[in-house]
């Protein structure tokens, strides 16, 4: 049997490669497809059959970009109309090699969620492992809020049912390749487990240990975040994402194209560290940090306007293209050419964010000055402790929640460690904010400080 996971940092996907005697399948590509072709090539083996086990909400499929390079069909579940593929319903067999795959419908996450259950028929008619996309994780269980406060609770339903009936059930040594890992937002608390087994989750995923009523209140009363990419992606993934054909080119600009092109419509993020970003940056410029990236472009890109990236010329920017075109970016249109240096050393403006330390805002608030503390991380972060006196928004929020933050003071941001108060930062100060403050470490540091937080 040959088995490879292809992780795909940042928003924690996992896909996997799967095969037998010259023939693969793969379960739910990312759009840049290529490792799964050099896979193909290392095996020697054709890929036969992609599967896809929901249609995810997290990132743009890579199905139609894959198939148009092989000989694969393409399989999903029934209960949603896609514009591509073919149906599978519960029971289909699908065949590679010694490999038996089976389709399960399971529900809950979405209508159309499939497992598949797969046995290496060589060795054992037994089940062996499980792809389960989005219903069960290492030590969590899939969301059910996509189709509305009114539905959560049919979904919940649903997806209990599908966890019980349909998949502990295959046997307590069956091993789970579940479509996420820690991090994702597909899942509220998931363990740092790659996979798992049935029986290892029926013992410590508290998830499982709770009856049908208090599983479903459970998901009814959890509080988590909706990204406004998630809405791209489906339909991408519904009606199927433009082919690529190969990843794009990111056009190096210099520093005065740059300027031209700022006095238009143009989204232009630096993705350099809080501290190199609160030195010296490009006014006008959002701050995501490289490997926050995947998980928060999402929330402030959008899909129109076209995309400039600004580096330390580290040779990032191949890797962050990769992370857009996943999330269904076909906007991009190039890179400062040499980094943030080329920028400088033209002597073009340069902006400057205030960093304080956790001991600065200590002596800030203990001598009472007239500041706005904003937190910025999680709802269930903030309501477990927090700062005295601090007020919450989270930081993928902060863009439509911006006029709650008060314009005639000095505003100080934290999060949990000093990058999404940067981000946030940034976010301000392009809205016209001038007096604005990221706390590094955050709150990491301000706990290794030892200083008193409400809990």
């Amino acid at each position: 049997m040959i088995l490879e996971m292809v992780k795909s940092e940042g928003i924690s996907h996992n896909s996997y490669v799967i095969g037998s005697k010259g023939e693969l399948a793969v379960i739910d590509p990312r759009r840049d497809v290529d490792i799964y072709l050099e896979l193909s090539r290392k095996y020697d083996s054709a890929i036969r059959y992609i599967f896809e086990t929901h249609r995810n909400e997290d990132y743009t499929v890579g199905s139609l970009e894959l198939a148009s390079r092989v000989d694969a069909e393409i399989l999903h579940g029934q209960h949603m109309d896609f514009e591509y593929g073919t149906e599978v319903i519960e029971g289909d067999i699908f065949d590679l090699g010694s490999i038996e795959m089976e389709v399960k419908e399971t529900p809950g996450h979405t209508m159309e969620s499939i497992t598949l259950v797969v046995r290496d028929k060589d060795i054992s008619n037994d089940a062996y492992l499980v792809f389960t996309g989005d219903v069960i994780f290492a030590g969590e269980v899939g969301r059910v809020d996509f189709f509305g406060e009114s539905k959560t609770p049919s979904m919940a339903e649903l997806l209990y049912d599908s966890i019980h009936q349909k998949i502990l059930p295959l046997g307590d040594n069956v091993l789970i390749y579940p479509a996420h890992g820690a991090g994702s937002v597909c899942g509220a608390d998931i363990r740092e487990q790659e996979f798992t087994t049935i029986g290892y989750e029926k013992k410590t995923n508290p998830l499982l240990q709770l009856k049908k009523e208090e599983f479903i209140q459970h998901k009814v009363e959890e509080k988590l975040y909706t990204p406004p990419y998630f809405s791209k992606m489906e339909e991408n993934n519904q009606k199927g994402a433009p082919l690529l054909g190969c990843l794009p080119e990111s056009n190096p600009l210099n520093p005065e194209e740059l300027v031209d092109l700022m006095k238009n419509e143009v989204q232009v993020v630096d993705i350099r560290k809080p501290t190199s970003f609160g030195g010296g940056h490009i006014p006008g410029t959002l701050n995501i940090w490289k490997e926050g990236f995947p998980a928060y472009s999402g929330y402030f890109l959008n899909y129109e306007d076209p995309l400039v990236i600004i580096d330390d010329n580290e040779g990032h920017i191949p890797e962050v293209v990769r992370y857009l075109v996943r999330l269904g970016y076909d906007n991009i249109y190039g890179h400062l050419s040499g980094g943030f240096p080329s920028w400088y050393m033209a002597a073009q403006m340069v902006g400057q964010l205030d960093m304080w330390s956790v001991h600065h805002l200590k002596d800030v608030m203990d001598k009472e000055e007239d500041i706005f503390l904003l937190d910025v991380r999680k709802v269930n972060d903030y309501e477990k402790f927090r700062i005295a006196g601090s007020h919450h928004i989270w930081v993928g929020d902060l863009p439509h929640k911006i006029n709650e933050v008060p314009r005639n003071k000095k505003v100080v941001v934290y999060c949990d460690s000093g990058y999404k108060s940067t981000t946030a930062c940034s976010i301000l100060k392009n809205d016209g904010y001038d007096d604005v403050n990221s706390v590094l470490g955050s709150m990491g540091a301000w706990l290794n400080a030892s200083y008193p937080v409400i809990k």
